[in-house]
């Protein structure tokens, strides 16, 4: 099991849809205990307008999901070009690694469309959002929770085959 801890967010980056007072990410915890901070991935250099070849290649995301994203309502607008190309903005990148991470989780895409709703809608779905969020963290910690489970009976079998192995040499 990952243990994190929450440090606030720096740098000018922008969690969409919380509020800017309550931003914090979590970081990943070392096996000692004591948190590292996440190395923040390059950016494309593209000051903030990025075609969506370089958004794809920083995300690992293809184009065609990108443009998905935005048709089923899971992206803010995107901005483009006047001759229609479009140009992602730094907003967007921040966005994308929350939807990233969102489906990590397994949350499903109908719940990430819904709370990118809740989120153009503006702060008074706050409520909504975090009972939306709450919920599905009930459900990360159950698979947490059976993952866990499972991996007690990897453990075991495995020592079960250690012991008979280290037995066999002995002889």
């Amino acid at each position: 099991m990952t243990v994190t801890q929450s440090e606030p967010v720096t740098g000018g980056t922008v969690v969409e849809g919380l509020p800017k007072v309550v931003r914090t990410r979590p970081r990943p915890a070392t096996a000692a205990g004591c948190a590292t901070p996440r190395a923040p991935h390059p950016r494309p250099a593209g000051q903030d307008r990025y075609t969506i070849s370089e958004v794809a290649e920083h995300t690992g995301l293809s184009a065609h999901t990108l443009r998905w994203y935005e048709r089923i309502g899971l992206m803010p607008h995107v901005d483009r070009t006047h001759t229609g190309q479009r140009r992602f903005t730094n907003r967007d990148l921040d966005w994308l690694e929350l939807v990233s991470r969102l489906r990590l989780t397994g949350m499903p895409v109908a719940d990430m469309v819904r709370y990118a709703e809740l989120v153009r809608e503006g702060e008074s779905t706050f409520p909504e959002r975090e009972e939306l969020l709450t919920r599905h963290r009930e459900d990360v910690r159950q698979r947490i929770a059976d993952l866990q489970s499972t991996l007690d009976v990897l453990d075991y079998k495995i020592d079960i085959y250690a012991d008979a192995r280290r037995a066999s040499e002995r002889f």
